[in-house]
């Protein structure tokens, strides 16, 4: 399966989970095409992103739960390329310290705004410990098996 895993991180926290994400991804044999939003662009990294079957978005939220310039930016360039494609998977880290309705905002956004048939994956801060690692890893092998199923569907069905 061929992946593209685009992140946006202010302070490490979410690249830390992304690059679990894409060890589990490597792991089983999947081939992944990194881009850090911050200093990539679509265009720059994967000219024809219609040739991805699976699209990983990471990110950190920014004031109020809102979803980061960059990742937005990436989001706009994504969907005029393509449309919005049927396979993404959220991802991302947040600070519940600023209220549980803010936590992870941008997940819960994002995934909104693909409607993502995915299960989200929100880590407090940075990943630490057994109880992230087994969460990133279940949640990158669920996401694995879904789209596999999703792929034996008639894929038109599931494009807006």
């Amino acid at each position: 399966m061929q992946i593209l895993l685009a992140l946006a991180s202010l302070s490490g926290n979410t690249r830390e989970v992304a690059r679990a994400v894409r060890a589990r991804c490597e792991a089983a044999g999947h081939a992944l095409t990194w881009l850090e939003t911050d200093i990539q662009s679509l265009a720059e990294v994967a000219p024809d992103p219609r040739r991805y079957d699976l699209f990983l978005l990471g990110s950190w939220t920014d004031n109020a739960g809102r979803t980061p310039a960059e990742m937005k930016r990436f989001i706009a360039e994504l969907v005029a390329a393509m449309g919005k494609p049927p396979r993404v998977a959220v991802f991302g880290t947040g600070e519940t310290q600023w209220g549980e309705e803010y936590f992870c905002g941008a997940v819960q956004r994002i995934a909104t705004f693909f409607n993502s048939p995915f299960p989200r994956l929100s880590i407090e801060q940075m990943p630490h410990g057994v109880r992230d690692a087994l969460a990133i890893t279940t949640w990158t092998d669920k996401v694995l098996a879904d789209c596999k199923k999703l792929s034996h569907a008639d894929h038109h069905r599931h494009v807006a």
